[in-house]
């Protein structure tokens, strides 16, 4: 099992931030657009290389992001039309969230079989989480739901103080 730390900066205006594994060293580099249509967040590795891609869709009634990993579209996280409390649902090719995912306390399973946890760290500044990858071979993928899911929650915080993402 490997565990790595996102110690996440989404309202800085670079919306960069990195992954780091348990000797905080970096192990994955995410990279934000800034004020470019579609919002996209770049997933690269330690070489640079691109390893997945998060796209929030364009002109669309209510928000819909895009997760690809190694040019595959993996996921799709939409908001439903609700209106008490935002609830949005994750469609993925044989992915799917178990728990908690809007406080950042869930599971992630390829095709019923756990590859990967995540759990928020309550004792740090800044919105920073645990994520433990039980199949590395889901490591990006695992990663780019992480990193996905904070995406959709910042959009939803900037869209209820009234600004946009």
């Amino acid at each position: 099992m490997k565990q790595l730390y996102i110690k996440q900066r989404v309202f800085s205006l670079s919306g960069k931030f990195t992954v780091k594994d348990q000797e905080q060293n970096d192990v994955y580099y995410v990279e934000g657009s800034f004020m470019q249509i579609p919002k996209t967040f770049a997933i690269m590795n330690t070489k640079r290389d691109e390893v997945a891609l998060i796209t929030k869709k364009t002109f669309s009634f209510l928000p819909k992001f895009f997760v690809e990993v190694n040019g595959q579209e993996r996921l799709t996280i939409k908001k439903e039309f609700s209106i008490f409390k935002a609830r949005y649902t994750i469609d993925g090719t044989g992915i799917e969230i178990r728990g908690n995912w809007w406080d950042m306390d869930f599971q992630i399973l390829q095709h019923g079989e756990v590859v990967g946890q995540v759990n928020k760290e309550w004792f740090s500044w800044g919105d920073s989480y645990k994520v433990e990858i039980l199949d590395e071979e889901m490591e990006a993928v695992v990663i780019a739901v992480v990193v996905a899911i904070d995406c959709v929650k910042a959009d939803q915080a900037a869209a209820a103080s009234g600004g946009s993402a």
